[in-house]
């Protein structure tokens, strides 16, 4: 077991890429607040690795890493700089002053823990240290506008943990992949994150064969329910298999199976589900061999079941069954701060998928996603991210690009988008319609002064009639 530093000035951050170290690499980790303490720390004991962050206040992480390396001991310690705020030359004369290696928020704990385990085995082995082969981006680099860090995870892709909230479902779910007897049930609204949550409780953060099964319980005729659960056997009704067929349960054994929307479920179906839960066994419809059930049960939706319960349109003694442990999933407006690094996430992860230059988000671009309402959730922010990758191509996401976005207040996008100043705006590759234009400056003057045409001609600097000239 290694002793490892860390410092970064923001608490969330930290607490995560601790946890990771700690819990999943098995190390001993130090936290400091900022560069100045971790110093003072440094000086008092031996570390062998040293994970920083760089833009930090007073003592940033170039500077803490300078005075690593003219310490005594610095020559043993290997230094990994991580920042938010990245830009290219700072990342080469990290490189310069003695940093190990680098990375970019939020971090890749898999790409991270990577690193670690390459430090130690040089350490260990005395293996000689690599050359660093850095791509260098033509123009600005991939700059995170928040902190947080996401786990790239068997299965299941990204998932990105930029909120406590967050941090915290994560973490139950890992504890609840280790229990299968326990039922979960997942509640939150559409597109927050309910089976991505419900397959890292199957998955972990390990790959496995065990099968995991959805039934959407809202896409199921009512008369089809039992058969698609349970399962038949042949000649039970006229149309089904001579051979009959296994049901969404059987194909599930050994593993889970996710009921997905069950505030769906049809209520004759309920008592049957909480009879198979009990007891842990069922009968395909029209048979008479009991079949032993070993698998987890998970289920989610996007209605509240509490006061379905409570309008007898769902039944108490299945939702008391089904929520052995709770999940609400927290919609992308609860959690404001994590809207940039998930766009940011999918911006580069899109980017990469389709060949294209993109690489981070202009201010205002970022102004105008966190007065977004974002109703379909992370979902929704998903399929934004998608759609401007894929028409556009540069390296930068300007306001202009996320115009097809559909604000409830036009004060909420004239607000995120820039201000027309002289000799500070571009024109468009394609045709100008010059007098569109003028009337749009002209519509948009008028209805700031509310209609009157003396504010408005001061505002534009014209003459009363030439303003009614342009009205007319």
């Amino acid at each position: 077991m290694y002793k490892i530093l860390l410092v970064d000035d923001e608490n969330l951050s930290r607490d995560i890429l601790a946890t990771y170290v700690e819990g999943l690499l098995g190390h001993k980790v130090v936290q400091a607040r900022s560069g100045d303490e971790a110093f003072d720390l440094y000086q008092k004991d031996e570390f062998s690795i040293v994970l920083s962050d760089i833009k930090m206040p007073g003592m940033n992480g170039l500077d803490l890493l300078r005075a690593i390396k003219a310490h005594p001991n610095g020559n043993n310690t290997k230094v990994v700089l991580f920042t938010g705020f990245a830009q290219v030359d700072t990342a080469v004369q990290a490189l310069r002053d003695g940093a190990y290696d680098y990375l970019f928020k939020p971090i890749d704990v898999n790409r991270l823990g990577d690193i670690i385990k390459q430090i130690i085995a040089e350490l260990q082995f005395s293996i000689p240290a690599r050359e660093y082969e850095k791509e260098m981006l033509d123009s600005q680099p991939l700059r995170i506008l928040r902190n947080g860090a996401y786990l790239d995870l068997p299965n299941l892709g990204k998932v990105g943990i930029f909120s406590n909230k967050m941090k915290q479902i994560i973490e139950l779910a890992e504890k609840l992949h280790a229990d299968r007897e326990l039922p979960v049930l997942i509640e939150g609204e559409s597109g927050t994150g309910k089976e991505v949550i419900a397959s890292l409780i199957h998955y972990g953060s390990h790959v496995t064969r065990k099968p995991f099964v959805t039934i959407n319980c809202a896409a199921i005729a009512p008369s089809l329910f039992e058969s698609e659960l349970f399962g038949y056997e042949g000649g039970t009704f006229t149309g089904g298999r001579e051979e009959g067929k296994i049901g969404k349960l059987e194909m599930a054994q050994g593993g889970t199976i996710l009921l997905d929307e069950i505030g769906e479920m049809p209520l004759d179906m309920q008592p049957k589900l909480l009879r198979v839960i009990q007891e842990k066994c069922f009968y395909r419809v029209g048979g008479t061999k009991k079949i032993d059930l070993d698998v987890r049960i998970i289920s989610s939706t996007n209605r509240n079941l509490k006061k379905l319960v409570n309008d007898n349109l769902f039944r108490y003694d299945l939702f008391y069954r089904i929520n052995s442990a709770y999940i609400l999933m927290p919609s992308l407006a609860d959690q404001k701060d994590a809207i940039a690094p998930l766009a940011q996430m999918f911006l580069i992860e899109f980017a990469e998928k389709r060949d294209k230059r993109f690489r981070l988000f202009s201010k205002k671009a970022v102004e105008m996603l966190e007065v977004y309402p974002w109703q379909g959730n992370i979902r929704e922010l998903k399929n934004v991210i998608e759609r401007v990758v894929l028409l556009h191509n540069e390296i930068e996401v300007r306001p202009e690009h996320l115009a097809f976005l559909e604000f409830e207040s036009s004060d909420i996008l004239d607000k995120s988008l820039p201000i027309l100043k002289i000799g500070q705006f571009r024109l468009p590759e394609e045709d100008l319609d010059l007098e569109e234009l003028e009337f749009e400056i002209v519509k948009m003057a008028m209805d700031k002064f509310n209609g009157n045409k003396t504010q408005t001609a001061k505002y534009l600097g014209l003459t009363p009639s030439a303003l009614r000239s342009r009205l007319r």
